[in-house]
């Protein structure tokens, strides 16, 4: 057996004498200047966030929060305007669709009224048509009546002549009459 060595690779060398080997980071004799430096980048990481970034990217939030606001209350001011569009066409509208109604009705009961009023002149002509009428028919039929008897006599005259061959005379046929 061979005591303790150290194996040694190609490129690398042992650690000099009296140093430890190992990480720089765990040299505790580094520390002192790795805490300086730390405490350098901290402070400059610090200042670059507190003087430039945040400020930028709290001014962006910002600028937009305005502007997301600022739309918002124009999208209300806008609903707002159209709701009240809305109405008024909707109140024109109902305005509107009364006066139709009012226009229609008034225009029925005009033409209802002229209706009736043709009715009426109508109905007045037929009934002096008929008036009219009557009095002719009640004419002629006076006139057939005072027609009648003579009228009757003719024709028993006509059928007696046709029947017997002979005519009989005016006497008998007044004496005929059975009225």
């Amino acid at each position: 057996m061979q005591g303790p060595a150290t194996p040694v690779h190609e490129g690398t060398q042992p650690a000099p004498e009296g140093g430890a080997g190992g990480l720089p980071q765990f040299d505790m004799g580094a520390w002192p200047g790795q805490a300086a430096w730390l405490a350098i980048f901290f402070v400059i990481v610090l200042v670059l966030m507190t003087r430039v970034f945040v400020p930028r990217i709290g001014g962006g939030i910002a600028e937009r929060e305005r502007k997301i606001s600022g739309d918002a209350r124009e999208a209300r001011r806008l609903k707002d305007e159209a709701d009240a569009q809305a109405a008024a066409a909707q109140a024109e509208m109902a305005q509107a669709r009364a006066q139709a109604m009012k226009v229609a009705a008034d225009a029925r009961a005009k033409a209802q009224a002229e209706l009736t009023a043709k009715l009426a002149e109508q109905e007045a002509k037929f009934a002096q048509a008929g008036a009219e009428a009557e009095a002719r028919i009640a004419s002629a039929r006076e006139a057939a009546m005072s027609h009648l008897d003579e009228i009757a006599r003719d024709a028993a005259g006509a059928i007696v002549a046709k029947l017997t061959g002979k005519a009989p005379t005016p006497a008998e046929l007044a004496s005929a009459r059975v009225g």
